[in-house]
Protein backbone atom coordinates (compact mmCIF):
# COMPACT_ATOMS: atom_id res chain seq x y z
CA UNK A 1 0.00 0.00 0.00
CA UNK A 2 1.14 3.55 -0.75
CA UNK A 3 1.34 6.54 1.53
CA UNK A 4 -0.38 9.76 0.53
CA UNK A 5 -0.31 13.26 1.97
CA UNK A 6 -3.54 13.90 3.89
CA UNK A 7 -4.89 16.71 6.03
CA UNK A 8 -5.83 15.38 9.45
CA UNK A 9 -9.54 16.16 9.32
CA UNK A 10 -9.98 14.73 5.84
CA UNK A 11 -7.94 11.64 6.71
CA UNK A 12 -10.10 10.94 9.76
CA UNK A 13 -13.24 11.33 7.65
CA UNK A 14 -11.96 8.94 4.98
CA UNK A 15 -10.89 6.42 7.63
CA UNK A 16 -14.46 6.34 8.97
CA UNK A 17 -15.86 5.94 5.46
CA UNK A 18 -13.54 3.00 4.86
CA UNK A 19 -14.54 1.48 8.21
CA UNK A 20 -18.09 1.08 6.94
CA UNK A 21 -19.70 4.34 8.10
CA UNK A 22 -23.26 4.46 6.79
CA UNK A 23 -24.50 7.82 8.09
CA UNK A 24 -22.93 11.12 9.14
CA UNK A 25 -24.73 14.05 10.77
CA UNK A 26 -22.89 17.21 11.79
CA UNK A 27 -22.65 20.97 11.99
CA UNK A 28 -19.72 23.18 10.92
CA UNK A 29 -17.39 24.53 13.59
CA UNK A 30 -13.70 25.34 13.31
CA UNK A 31 -11.24 23.58 13.47
CA UNK A 32 -13.14 20.42 12.40
CA UNK A 33 -15.30 21.77 9.57
CA UNK A 34 -13.21 19.95 6.96
CA UNK A 35 -14.59 16.64 8.28
CA UNK A 36 -18.13 17.77 7.51
CA UNK A 37 -17.10 19.26 4.17
CA UNK A 38 -15.36 16.05 3.14
CA UNK A 39 -18.32 13.92 4.20
CA UNK A 40 -20.72 16.17 2.26
CA UNK A 41 -19.16 14.99 -1.00
CA UNK A 42 -17.86 11.54 -0.10
CA UNK A 43 -20.94 10.03 1.55
CA UNK A 44 -23.47 10.87 -1.23
CA UNK A 45 -20.90 9.71 -3.78
CA UNK A 46 -21.10 6.26 -2.18
CA UNK A 47 -24.87 6.32 -1.73
CA UNK A 48 -24.63 6.82 2.02
CA UNK A 49 -26.40 9.30 4.29
CA UNK A 50 -25.05 12.79 4.93
CA UNK A 51 -26.93 15.68 6.47
CA UNK A 52 -25.78 19.03 7.79
CA UNK A 53 -28.04 19.65 10.76
CA UNK A 54 -29.35 23.02 11.91
CA UNK A 55 -27.23 22.83 15.07
CA UNK A 56 -25.09 20.52 17.16
CA UNK A 57 -28.21 19.58 19.13
CA UNK A 58 -29.93 18.54 15.93
CA UNK A 59 -26.89 16.61 14.76
CA UNK A 60 -26.46 14.51 17.90
CA UNK A 61 -30.16 13.65 18.01
CA UNK A 62 -30.02 12.54 14.37
CA UNK A 63 -27.09 10.34 15.36
CA UNK A 64 -29.23 9.01 18.22
CA UNK A 65 -32.01 8.01 15.86
CA UNK A 66 -29.68 6.31 13.39
CA UNK A 67 -27.91 4.45 16.20
CA UNK A 68 -31.27 3.13 17.44
CA UNK A 69 -31.88 1.79 13.92
CA UNK A 70 -28.61 -0.15 14.08
CA UNK A 71 -26.76 2.06 11.60
CA UNK A 72 -23.00 2.60 11.83
CA UNK A 73 -23.15 6.34 12.53
CA UNK A 74 -21.01 9.24 13.71
CA UNK A 75 -20.68 12.98 14.12
CA UNK A 76 -17.80 15.40 14.58
CA UNK A 77 -17.50 18.74 16.30
CA UNK A 78 -15.23 20.99 18.33
CA UNK A 79 -15.24 22.04 21.96
CA UNK A 80 -18.27 24.40 22.20
CA UNK A 81 -20.22 22.03 19.95
CA UNK A 82 -19.28 19.10 22.16
CA UNK A 83 -20.73 20.95 25.15
CA UNK A 84 -24.02 21.38 23.27
CA UNK A 85 -24.10 17.66 22.43
CA UNK A 86 -23.79 16.49 26.03
CA UNK A 87 -27.50 15.95 26.64
CA UNK A 88 -27.79 13.82 23.50
CA UNK A 89 -24.68 11.82 24.41
CA UNK A 90 -26.16 11.05 27.81
CA UNK A 91 -29.40 9.88 26.19
CA UNK A 92 -27.44 7.65 23.81
CA UNK A 93 -25.51 6.16 26.73
CA UNK A 94 -28.74 5.52 28.63
CA UNK A 95 -30.32 3.83 25.61
CA UNK A 96 -27.25 1.58 25.22
CA UNK A 97 -26.66 2.08 21.50
CA UNK A 98 -23.21 2.57 19.91
CA UNK A 99 -21.96 5.66 18.06
CA UNK A 100 -18.75 7.54 17.34
CA UNK A 101 -17.80 11.20 17.85
CA UNK A 102 -14.64 12.98 16.72
CA UNK A 103 -13.91 15.99 18.94
CA UNK A 104 -11.27 18.36 17.50
CA UNK A 105 -10.50 20.58 20.48
CA UNK A 106 -10.02 24.36 20.44
CA UNK A 107 -9.17 27.00 23.03
CA UNK A 108 -11.74 27.97 25.65
CA UNK A 109 -13.72 28.46 27.82
CA UNK A 110 -16.68 29.98 26.03
CA UNK A 111 -16.27 30.39 22.29
CA UNK A 112 -12.58 30.98 23.00
CA UNK A 113 -10.58 30.73 19.80
CA UNK A 114 -9.79 28.27 17.02
CA UNK A 115 -6.30 27.36 18.23
CA UNK A 116 -5.31 23.86 19.35
CA UNK A 117 -6.07 22.91 22.94
CA UNK A 118 -6.71 19.91 25.18
CA UNK A 119 -9.28 21.69 27.34
CA UNK A 120 -12.06 19.17 26.68
CA UNK A 121 -10.36 16.48 28.78
CA UNK A 122 -12.63 16.73 31.80
CA UNK A 123 -15.95 16.96 29.96
CA UNK A 124 -15.04 14.04 27.68
CA UNK A 125 -12.99 11.68 29.85
CA UNK A 126 -15.05 12.04 33.01
CA UNK A 127 -18.40 11.39 31.44
CA UNK A 128 -20.10 14.45 30.08
CA UNK A 129 -23.81 14.85 30.56
CA UNK A 130 -25.36 13.25 33.63
CA UNK A 131 -25.56 9.76 35.05
CA UNK A 132 -23.24 6.83 35.66
CA UNK A 133 -21.70 6.10 32.29
CA UNK A 134 -18.26 6.16 30.70
CA UNK A 135 -17.42 6.81 27.05
CA UNK A 136 -14.45 5.05 25.48
CA UNK A 137 -11.97 7.84 24.70
CA UNK A 138 -8.91 7.42 22.46
CA UNK A 139 -6.30 10.12 21.82
CA UNK A 140 -3.89 9.72 18.87
CA UNK A 141 -0.65 11.66 18.47
CA UNK A 142 -0.39 11.51 14.67
CA UNK A 143 -2.71 11.41 11.69
CA UNK A 144 -1.69 7.83 10.91
CA UNK A 145 -2.49 6.77 14.47
CA UNK A 146 -5.87 8.52 14.23
CA UNK A 147 -6.67 6.63 11.03
CA UNK A 148 -5.58 3.31 12.53
CA UNK A 149 -7.68 3.85 15.66
CA UNK A 150 -10.79 4.89 13.75
CA UNK A 151 -10.73 1.84 11.48
CA UNK A 152 -11.32 -0.41 14.51
CA UNK A 153 -13.22 2.01 16.74
CA UNK A 154 -16.66 1.18 15.34
CA UNK A 155 -16.13 -2.51 16.08
CA UNK A 156 -15.18 -1.67 19.67
CA UNK A 157 -18.18 0.54 20.44
CA UNK A 158 -20.55 -1.97 18.81
CA UNK A 159 -19.05 -4.76 20.91
CA UNK A 160 -19.77 -2.89 24.16
CA UNK A 161 -22.82 -0.84 23.01
CA UNK A 162 -20.88 2.24 24.05
CA UNK A 163 -20.09 5.77 22.98
CA UNK A 164 -16.65 6.14 21.41
CA UNK A 165 -14.91 9.52 21.23
CA UNK A 166 -11.71 10.24 19.32
CA UNK A 167 -10.16 13.19 21.15
CA UNK A 168 -7.74 15.26 19.07
CA UNK A 169 -6.68 18.88 19.07
CA UNK A 170 -6.84 21.46 16.31
CA UNK A 171 -3.22 20.93 15.32
CA UNK A 172 -3.84 17.31 14.44
CA UNK A 173 -6.97 18.23 12.52
CA UNK A 174 -5.28 20.91 10.42
CA UNK A 175 -1.77 19.53 9.83
CA UNK A 176 -0.77 17.32 6.89
CA UNK A 177 1.22 14.07 7.08
CA UNK A 178 1.86 11.01 4.91
CA UNK A 179 -0.80 8.39 5.66
CA UNK A 180 -1.36 4.79 4.60
CA UNK A 181 -5.10 4.34 4.24
CA UNK A 182 -6.82 1.02 5.02
CA UNK A 183 -8.82 -0.86 2.39
CA UNK A 184 -12.53 -0.16 2.02
CA UNK A 185 -14.67 -2.31 4.32
CA UNK A 186 -18.12 -3.41 3.13
CA UNK A 187 -21.24 -1.96 4.70
CA UNK A 188 -22.88 -4.18 7.29
CA UNK A 189 -26.36 -5.16 6.11
CA UNK A 190 -27.53 -7.24 9.06
CA UNK A 191 -29.67 -5.45 11.63
CA UNK A 192 -28.09 -5.70 15.11
CA UNK A 193 -30.14 -7.51 17.75
CA UNK A 194 -30.65 -4.34 19.81
CA UNK A 195 -31.94 -2.18 16.94
CA UNK A 196 -35.46 -1.12 16.01
CA UNK A 197 -36.25 -1.89 12.39
CA UNK A 198 -39.99 -1.59 11.86
CA UNK A 199 -40.17 -5.24 10.81
CA UNK A 200 -43.31 -7.26 11.44
CA UNK A 201 -43.54 -10.83 12.64
CA UNK A 202 -41.28 -10.52 15.65
CA UNK A 203 -41.42 -9.18 19.20
CA UNK A 204 -41.48 -5.41 19.36
CA UNK A 205 -38.22 -3.70 20.31
CA UNK A 206 -38.47 -0.58 22.42
CA UNK A 207 -35.48 1.72 23.04
CA UNK A 208 -35.52 4.52 25.59
CA UNK A 209 -33.23 6.32 28.02
CA UNK A 210 -35.95 6.95 30.60
CA UNK A 211 -36.98 4.62 33.40
CA UNK A 212 -39.10 6.18 36.12
CA UNK A 213 -38.61 3.22 38.46
CA UNK A 214 -35.34 3.87 40.35
CA UNK A 215 -34.76 0.16 40.89
CA UNK A 216 -35.06 -0.55 37.17
CA UNK A 217 -32.79 2.42 36.43
CA UNK A 218 -30.31 0.99 38.89
CA UNK A 219 -30.28 -2.26 36.89
CA UNK A 220 -29.43 -0.25 33.77
CA UNK A 221 -26.62 1.51 35.60
CA UNK A 222 -25.22 -1.77 36.88
CA UNK A 223 -25.35 -3.24 33.37
CA UNK A 224 -23.39 -0.27 32.05
CA UNK A 225 -20.86 -0.57 34.85
CA UNK A 226 -20.38 -4.29 34.22
CA UNK A 227 -19.64 -3.54 30.59
CA UNK A 228 -17.25 -0.83 31.72
CA UNK A 229 -15.35 -3.34 33.85
CA UNK A 230 -14.84 -5.44 30.71
CA UNK A 231 -13.67 -2.34 28.82
CA UNK A 232 -11.17 -1.50 31.58
CA UNK A 233 -9.84 -5.05 31.37
CA UNK A 234 -9.57 -5.28 27.58
CA UNK A 235 -9.24 -1.83 26.01
CA UNK A 236 -6.38 0.01 27.76
CA UNK A 237 -3.94 1.42 25.21
CA UNK A 238 -0.66 3.32 25.64
CA UNK A 239 2.82 3.68 24.20
CA UNK A 240 6.06 4.11 26.09
CA UNK A 241 9.47 5.30 24.93
CA UNK A 242 12.92 4.89 26.56
CA UNK A 243 11.42 3.51 29.76
CA UNK A 244 13.73 0.49 30.18
CA UNK A 245 16.42 2.43 32.06
CA UNK A 246 14.50 5.59 32.89
CA UNK A 247 14.79 7.33 36.25
CA UNK A 248 12.24 9.97 35.27
CA UNK A 249 9.17 9.91 33.02
CA UNK A 250 7.12 12.44 31.14
CA UNK A 251 3.39 11.70 30.73
CA UNK A 252 1.45 13.37 27.92
CA UNK A 253 -1.34 12.51 25.50
CA UNK A 254 -2.03 13.50 21.91
CA UNK A 255 -0.04 16.45 20.56
CA UNK A 256 1.35 17.24 24.02
CA UNK A 257 2.76 13.70 24.16
CA UNK A 258 4.25 14.12 20.70
CA UNK A 259 5.90 17.41 21.69
CA UNK A 260 7.13 15.82 24.91
CA UNK A 261 8.76 12.99 22.94
CA UNK A 262 10.95 15.52 21.10
CA UNK A 263 11.96 16.98 24.47
CA UNK A 264 12.68 13.51 25.88
CA UNK A 265 14.98 12.72 22.96
CA UNK A 266 16.87 15.99 23.51
CA UNK A 267 17.16 15.25 27.22
CA UNK A 268 18.46 11.76 26.44
CA UNK A 269 21.15 13.37 24.25
CA UNK A 270 22.20 15.36 27.34
CA UNK A 271 22.47 12.15 29.37
CA UNK A 272 19.26 12.55 31.37
CA UNK A 273 17.66 9.10 31.91
CA UNK A 274 14.10 10.09 31.05
CA UNK A 275 11.34 8.25 29.20
CA UNK A 276 7.81 8.97 28.01
CA UNK A 277 4.49 7.29 28.75
CA UNK A 278 1.80 8.37 26.29
CA UNK A 279 -1.74 7.27 27.19
CA UNK A 280 -3.78 6.48 24.08
CA UNK A 281 -6.90 5.35 25.89
CA UNK A 282 -7.80 8.22 28.21
CA UNK A 283 -10.91 6.32 29.22
CA UNK A 284 -10.16 3.64 30.33
CA UNK A 285 -7.05 5.30 31.75
CA UNK A 286 -3.80 3.28 31.96
CA UNK A 287 -3.61 3.67 35.74
CA UNK A 288 -1.84 0.36 36.41
CA UNK A 289 0.82 1.17 33.82
CA UNK A 290 1.58 4.45 35.58
CA UNK A 291 1.56 2.84 39.02
CA UNK A 292 3.99 0.13 37.94
CA UNK A 293 6.29 2.75 36.43
CA UNK A 294 6.06 4.99 39.50
CA UNK A 295 7.53 2.28 41.73
CA UNK A 296 10.75 2.35 39.68
CA UNK A 297 11.12 6.10 39.05
CA UNK A 298 12.35 9.13 40.97
CA UNK A 299 9.87 11.58 39.48
CA UNK A 300 7.24 12.27 36.81
CA UNK A 301 6.37 15.30 34.72
CA UNK A 302 2.87 15.64 33.25
CA UNK A 303 2.64 17.81 30.11
CA UNK A 304 -0.70 19.02 28.76
CA UNK A 305 -2.28 21.74 26.64
CA UNK A 306 -4.62 22.65 29.48
CA UNK A 307 -4.40 23.56 33.17
CA UNK A 308 -3.63 20.06 34.42
CA UNK A 309 -6.76 18.03 33.84
CA UNK A 310 -4.99 14.70 33.27
CA UNK A 311 -2.59 15.61 36.08
CA UNK A 312 -5.25 14.67 38.65
CA UNK A 313 -5.68 11.25 37.04
CA UNK A 314 -1.92 10.67 37.03
CA UNK A 315 -1.61 11.68 40.68
CA UNK A 316 -4.45 9.33 41.58
CA UNK A 317 -2.87 6.50 39.59
CA UNK A 318 0.61 6.69 41.11
CA UNK A 319 -0.77 6.70 44.67
CA UNK A 320 1.83 9.06 46.12
CA UNK A 321 4.68 6.71 45.20
CA UNK A 322 6.78 9.52 43.71
CA UNK A 323 6.82 13.29 43.13
CA UNK A 324 4.73 14.49 40.17
CA UNK A 325 5.38 17.85 38.51
CA UNK A 326 3.33 19.61 35.82
CA UNK A 327 3.82 21.85 32.82
CA UNK A 328 1.04 23.09 30.56
CA UNK A 329 -0.06 25.92 28.29
CA UNK A 330 -3.66 27.10 28.19
CA UNK A 331 -6.06 29.07 26.00
CA UNK A 332 -4.89 27.52 22.75
CA UNK A 333 -1.15 28.07 23.26
CA UNK A 334 0.97 25.10 22.20
CA UNK A 335 4.13 24.40 24.25
CA UNK A 336 7.46 24.15 22.46
CA UNK A 337 9.80 21.17 22.99
CA UNK A 338 12.41 23.48 24.54
CA UNK A 339 9.94 24.50 27.24
CA UNK A 340 9.35 20.86 28.13
CA UNK A 341 13.09 20.17 27.98
CA UNK A 342 13.65 22.90 30.57
CA UNK A 343 11.14 21.23 32.88
CA UNK A 344 12.83 17.84 32.39
CA UNK A 345 16.14 19.41 33.38
CA UNK A 346 14.53 20.82 36.53
CA UNK A 347 13.02 17.41 37.28
CA UNK A 348 16.43 15.75 37.00
CA UNK A 349 18.15 18.27 39.27
CA UNK A 350 16.07 17.52 42.36
CA UNK A 351 15.44 17.50 45.24
CA UNK A 352 11.86 16.76 44.28
CA UNK A 353 8.72 17.76 46.14
CA UNK A 354 6.17 15.04 46.84
CA UNK A 355 3.57 17.44 48.19
CA UNK A 356 0.83 17.37 45.53
CA UNK A 357 1.32 21.06 44.73
CA UNK A 358 2.52 20.64 41.14
CA UNK A 359 -0.29 22.75 39.70
CA UNK A 360 0.38 25.62 42.12
CA UNK A 361 4.09 25.71 41.21
CA UNK A 362 3.22 25.61 37.50
CA UNK A 363 0.71 28.46 37.84
CA UNK A 364 3.38 30.74 39.33
CA UNK A 365 5.68 29.94 36.40
CA UNK A 366 2.93 30.63 33.87
CA UNK A 367 2.04 33.94 35.51
CA UNK A 368 5.64 35.09 35.09
CA UNK A 369 5.70 33.86 31.50
CA UNK A 370 2.51 35.79 30.66
CA UNK A 371 3.85 39.10 32.00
Amino acid sequence: MTRELWEGNQAMAEACVRAGLKAYFGYPITPQTEILEYMSARMPELGRAFLQAESELGAINMVYGAACAGVRVMSSTSSPGTSLMMEGLSYIAGTEVPMLLVDVMRGGPGLGNIAASQGDYNQIVHGGGHGDYHPIVLAPASIQEAVDLLVNFFDIVEKYLAIGILLVDGSLGQMMEPVEMPPMHPLFKEIPPYAVSGAKGRERRFLSSIDLDPYEEEKTNLRLLQRWQAIEKNEVRFKDYYMADARFAVVGFGSAGRIALSAVRSARAEGIPVGLIRPISLSPFPSQVLLDAAKKLDGMLVVEMNSGMMLSDVQLAVKNNLPVEFYGRVGGVTPFPDEVLGEIRNLAKGPLNNDGLARERWLKKLEKLAQ
